[in-house]
């Protein structure tokens, strides 16, 4: 009998498909490869911004054409203020001071209207010839600088309702400040070119008989004479002939006092203050601007800007 032949024992668990989703299977995971430029291919990245040379060109000549106008207006003030006061001390007709004067204005290119705005001025009347009145507006502006703003208008109302305006629009507030200061005549001569020099100590005892309380030499020379207002003119008259001497002004000013001055630094409020004393020498009826800042820390070209437009 043939033995019965047994091939691999399957069970049933064996005949049985499996399917498995595909998802389910993991996955390797893909090597990171690595890739290779030449430096020919290579291409240079720049993050910095683009200038705005236009906008740069134009801050620059903006800033220039206003030290230059600050400039103008300046001189044409004091030749204005030097013109009035000849017409006043010695009227308009045959006076040599006067006629030097405004010579030295058009060489200077002061306009022909100044001009005669300045001679009429002098007679107390406009250009138009309306008579002038006298106007004083104090005001108040941070941080804590007091100004005193001399007018000569046709019109009391319109001129300060005008001046407020520009005043508030610096941040400024119309409010008492005359005691701040304290009223002085000054009378200044010119330095001595020709001849013997006249110095403080040459003009001493005659300037004290005449009224004057003190004498100094600014820095160019010139020669200052501090006196009460009402005895203003008789330094004039009793020191300037007698030592042939050249006047250059003659006034009464708000002069500061010392313990009541603000320091002025750096920032805003100087800007402010710059912009507002910058206005008030345009404004064609204000005369003088008196005010009691004094220099903090601040760059020399935004001081004088500043210093250039007070009156004392």
């Amino acid at each position: 009998m043939r033995p019965f032949a047994f091939g691999p024992v399957r069970t049933i668990a064996s005949r049985i498909a499996i399917v498995v989703p595909q998802t389910a299977i993991p996955r390797p995971r893909a090597q990171p490869t690595t890739t290779t430029f030449c430096c020919q291919c290579l291409r240079p990245l720049s993050t910095t911004p683009a200038a705005l040379s236009g906008h740069n060109k134009w801050s620059k000549i903006k800033h220039k054409k206003g030290a230059a106008d600050a400039q103008k207006n300046n001189m044409r003030s004091q030749h204005s203020k030097t013109i009035a006061l000849y017409s006043r001390l010695h009227g308009t007709d045959n006076n040599p001071q006067l006629v030097t004067a405004v010579a030295n204005a058009k060489k200077d290119g002061v306009p022909k209207a100044v001009i005669d705005s300045a001679i009429a001025r002098g007679q107390g009347r406009s250009a138009s010839g309306a008579s002038l009145e006298s106007l004083t507006l104090e005001a108040i502006l941070p941080p804590g600088v007091a100004l005193i703003i001399e007018v000569e208008t046709e019109s009391k109302a319109r001129s300060l309702q005008d001046l407020k305006v520009l005043v508030k629009k610096h941040k400024g507030t119309a409010n008492a400040a005359t005691f701040f200061f304290t009223r002085l005549g000054r009378v200044v001569f010119a330095a001595k070119e020709d001849g013997a020099p006249v110095g403080i100590d040459d003009i001493m005892d005659d300037a004290i008989e005449c009224g004057a309380e003190d004498l100094e030499a600014d820095e160019e020379g010139n020669l200052v004479v501090w006196t009460q207002p009402n005895m203003t003119n008789a330094v004039v008259n009793g020191v300037g002939p007698k030592f042939e001497l050249e006047l250059l002004s003659s006034e009464i000013i708000w002069n500061a006092n010392e313990d009541t001055k603000v320091k002025i630094d750096e920032g805003l409020e100087a800007t402010t203050l710059s912009e507002l004393l910058a206005a008030l020498q345009e404004f064609p009826e204000v005369q003088a601007v008196y005010g009691n800042p004094t220099r903090g820390d601040i760059p020399e070209e935004q001081w004088s800007g500043i210093e250039e437009n007070l009156d004392s």
